[in-house]
């Protein structure tokens, strides 16, 4: 049976493989459409397999924010030009859609299901990296930011006891520059009283060995190394961090916080945040 080129331009529309493989599947099942596409997926599900041990390290960050759940997730794959690809950022929302819609809230078998899917027909290795899902409870909001096209994406998870006030303006502004706020400082935790006992220990038996040459009494070598710690927290806890995005440049999140607080009379929280880099 002769193979025509619309033949083979409509088994590609269909099933996004290569013009090549396409006339080959076209070609191997004697014309019939339904043999053709079987046959792609078969020889694209068996390259999956000689793909799985390639380094994936680009990729891309998606999210979805409904009323009643919020998903942010991370797919990795070979190269940035497939990160770019319009196919790959499909994958993304359909998987974000799936993890709605399903409730789910960590890689299964169908999620890689669709993963491979792409993989056949890109022939380019892929992976689920990260998955969070947070529930929007009714005095909840979800605010997302995406940066560099999909390279970072955030997450930013906020309570008040009166949710009205998630629909004024101040509070949208609010929102928007504590997630670009999340995406530029890269915090590690919410609050001190986040981070973990061991992590903590660690980081004061560093600054104590730091400290111990120093001809000072013990008392105030151990104020020093508390200093640092606070120190530290100021770096990697989100509400100790100085605000970014803020004219008054001394104030902390948690002070901007309580400050859109006073001004609005609410009590708006930050209750969690998630920021996920493409590739890492």
């Amino acid at each position: 049976m002769e193979i025509t080129m619309e033949m083979v331009k409509k088994l590609r529309d269909e099933t996004h493989a290569g013009i090549m493989d396409c006339k080959k599947a076209l070609a191997q099942s004697n014309g019939d459409f339904a043999g053709a596409a079987k046959y792609l997926k078969e020889v694209g599900l068996a390259a999956v397999e000689k793909r799985a041990d390639r380094a994936t390290s680009e990729g891309r960050i998606t999210f979805k924010i409904t009323d009643k759940k919020a998903v942010i997730i991370s797919v990795t794959c070979e190269t940035d030009f497939v990160a770019r690809n319009d196919q790959f950022k499909e994958l993304g929302n359909d998987l974000c859609n799936m993890i709605i819609e399903n409730g789910w809230t960590e890689v299964n078998t169908q999620l890689e299901d669709r993963v491979k899917e792409l993989i056949a027909t890109i022939h380019e290795n892929m992976t689920i990296k990260s998955i969070v899902v947070y529930d929007v409870p009714a005095n909840g909001y979800v605010q997302g930011y995406s940066h560099a096209d999909g390279n970072i994406g955030v997450l930013v998870s906020f309570t008040a006891a009166d949710p009205a006030v998630f629909a004024t303006e101040g509070f949208k502004t609010l929102a928007a520059n504590m997630a670009m706020h999340v995406c530029a400082a890269d915090p590690m935790y919410l609050d001190t009283a986040s981070v973990p006992k061991a992590y903590e220990e660690e980081q004061l038996s560093i600054f104590r060995v730091q400290v111990a040459s120093m001809n000072k009494p013990e008392k105030v070598l151990e104020g020093i190394v508390r200093g640092k710690l606070n120190k530290h927290y100021s770096d990697i806890c989100l509400m100790n961090q100085i605000g970014q995005l803020y004219n008054d440049d001394d104030l902390t999140i948690a002070q901007i916080l309580a400050k859109f607080n006073k001004e609005n009379g609410s009590d708006v929280k930050i209750t969690a945040f998630t920021r996920f880099r493409a590739g890492a």
